[in-house]
C-alpha cells in the first residue's frame, strides 16, 4: 500500500507523530491542522522511556533530546512532603535517557520538522468541512473549499474528535471526571534532576523540562465542573496548593500571572468497539483520553501512531491493517486510561488511594514491553 495518499486529520502531537511514521514507510502524508500553530498551551510535559524509544524509532530522538530535559529517577514524596523512595528510572535504549521533561511547544516544533523532513505535506489553519469514503478511497473537502482524494485518512483531532463523531455518532461522549489539572511554569533550581510526585488528595508534581524552567502540575476536585474567568486564576491556583506540602506552599508563592496558569477540567474516554469504520481510522485522544495522573496521553497517541504505519505497511487490505493496529493496541491503551482514572477516584475519596510509587513501577515495567 507504500505511495498512496493519506489524510491525517489534526496536527497535534498524534497526528505529526503519524505523519513522520507514514512518510517514512513510504506514504504520502497530507496533515490538516485547524490551528495556525500559535495557541500552544505554554507549558510543558513529560515522557517516560517507551516515548523516548518510539521516537528513536523515528529517528527523531537526538532534536527530542536536545529540545528538552532528560532525567532518570522519581522521587515520591508524603502528603507532608516526607521523601519516601528515590526510584531510578529505566532506559529503553542504551546511550538515550530513561525520562524526558519537554516543553509543549518545543515537542510539537520537533514533530513537525521531522514530519516536514520526512516528506509530509502539513497545512495549517486548514479543516476538513466534508468527508466521505467511497469505497476505493476518501474523498474530503477543505476549508479553502479545495477537493482533494486519498487513499486513506487518519482522525487525530482529539478528545472531541469531529471524525469520530462521523464516523460513530452513536459513540459515547467524554466524561468529566470530577477533577481539574492546573498548571504553570517556574525557573528550574540548580540540582532538580528528576520528577517530584507529592501524594495527597491533591496529586502535586514538578517535572523539569529544560535548563532554565519545570513546570508544576497539580489534579484537584472540582465538584461541578467550574468554569473561572481567567482573573483571579492565579490566586485561585495557589489556594488549591494551600494544603499541600511545605515545599509546594513555597513554590506557589511564585504563582502570580494570572495568564501563565493553564486550567483544563479533566475528562476521559476510551472506545471499546472499532477504531475505524471502511478506509478511516481514528488514533490517540480520539480514541483512548486519558487523565494525565499516568503522564502517558501523548505517549500513547505517538504509539498508536508508530504501529499504525507499521501495519499500513505490512498490509495492502486498509480494513486488515487496522484492525491489526487496534488488537495491538487495545490493551495497553486501556490499561492507561483506567489505570489512571483508578488514581483520580482514589485522590477524589471514591476508592483507594493509589501509591503513586507503586502504580509507576507496574505502568514502567508493562509499557517497557514491546509495542
Amino acid at each position: 500500500m507504500t505511495g498512496r495518499r493519506i489524510l491525517v486529520i489534526g496536527g497535534g502531537i498524534g497526528g505529526l507523530t503519524a505523519a513522520t511514521a507514514l512518510a517514512r514507510k513510504g506514504f504520502a502524508a497530507t496533515v490538516i491542522e485547524r490551528s495556525d500553530g500559535s495557541g500552544v498551551e505554554g507549558v510543558g510535559i513529560s515522557q517516560q522511556a517507551n516515548v523516548v524509544r518510539a521516537l528513536a524509532g523515528l529517528g527523531l530522538d537526538q532534536a527530542y533530546v536536545r529540545a528538552g530535559f532528560a532525567y532518570d529517577a522519581v522521587e515520591i514524596h508524603a502528603p507532608d512532603g516526607t521523601l519516601v523512595a528515590r526510584t531510578p528510572s529505566r532506559s529503553l535504549i542504551e546511550g538515550y535517557p530513561a525520562a524526558m521533561g519537554i516543553p509543549r511547544r518545543a515537542l510539537l516544533k520537533v514533530l513537525a520538522d521531522a514530519a516536514t523532513a520526512a516528506g509530509a505535506d502539513l497545512r495549517r489553519s486548514t479543516i476538513a468541512v466534508w468527508l466521505e469514503d467511497t469505497g476505493s478511497e476518501v474523498r474530503s473537502r477543505f476549508s479553502d473549499a479545495s477537493e482533494e482524494s486519498f487513499a486513506l485518512a487518519i482522525g487525530a483531532d482529539g478528545i472531541y474528535s469531529q471524525t469520530r463523531r462521523v464516523l460513530f455518532p452513536d459513540a459515547p461522549h467524554p466524561r468529566f471526571v470530577g477533577q481539574a489539572v492546573w498548571r504553570y511554569n517556574l525557573p528550574r533550581p540548580a540540582d532538580f534532576d528528576a520528577l517530584h510526585v507529592y501524594n495527597g488528595p491533591t496529586g502535586v508534581g514538578l517535572v523539569p523540562m529544560s535548563e532554565a524552567e519545570i513546570y508544576l502540575y497539580a489534579t484537584t476536585p472540582e465538584p461541578g465542573n467550574p468554569q473561572y474567568p481567567a482573573q483571579g486564576l492565579a490566586a485561585r491556583m495557589r489556594q488549591r496548593l494551600a494544603g499541600c506540602a511545605p515545599a509546594i506552599r513555597a513554590i506557589a508563592e511564585q504563582i502570580t500571572d494570572d495568564a501563565r496558569v493553564v486550567y483544563r477540567p479533566l475528562e476521559a474516554i476510551f472506545l471499546d468497539g472499532p477504531w475505524h469504520k471502511g478506509r478511516i481510522a481514528l488514533v490517540g485522544d480520539a480514541i483512548h483520553a486519558t487523565t494525565p495522573h499516568l503522564g502517558q496521553g501523548g505517549g500513547m497517541a505517538i504509539e498508536d501512531a508508530v504501529v499504525l504505519a507499521e501495519e499500513l505497511a505490512r498490509d495492502d487490505e486498509p480494513e486488515r491493517a487496522f484492525a491489526a493496529y487496534r488488537h495491538r493496541r487495545f490493551e495497553r491503551c486501556r490499561y492507561v486510561v483506567e489505570k489512571s482514572l483508578e488514581i483520580c477516584r482514589g485522590q477524589l475519596g471514591e476508592g483507594p488511594l493509589v501509591d503513586n510509587a507503586r502504580a509507576g513501577a507496574e505502568m514502567n515495567a508493562l509499557l517497557a514491553e514491546p509495542i
